[in-house]
């Protein structure tokens, strides 16, 4: 997992992002507050869901009507960088906890 993320963070300090008006170009790191901030006036994205890695850092995804999305990690600090973005953001039907499927 850690190479993966490291993966990422190479090609979009190096090579930029294929999305020249994503989220991508608008910050890298920042305070979670102003990176949330951001995000929704800038793509009218908000928090969508999240998890907490084996670290302790948090891991959101910020989503927005049309169809963009967001992945962001939080260090306990506060401190939060951009892991991914891009668009067609599809909702999965979500199934009730002990429903039989």
């Amino acid at each position: 997992m850690f190479r993966y993320l490291a993966v990422i963070f190479t090609v979009l300090i190096i090579g930029g992002s294929p999305y020249p008006s994503s989220a991508a170009s608008l910050v890298m790191c920042g305070q979670r507050a102003d990176v949330a901030t951001k995000l929704k006036q800038n793509y009218e994205e908000t928090p969508a869901s999240m998890g907490i890695t084996r670290n302790g850092d948090i891991v959101e995804v910020f989503t927005s009507k049309t169809g963009t999305f967001t992945i962001i990690m939080t260090k306990p600090d506060g401190l939060s960088c951009l892991l991914s973005e891009g668009g067609n953001w599809e909702e999965l039907p979500k199934t009730l906890v002990g429903a039989k499927i």
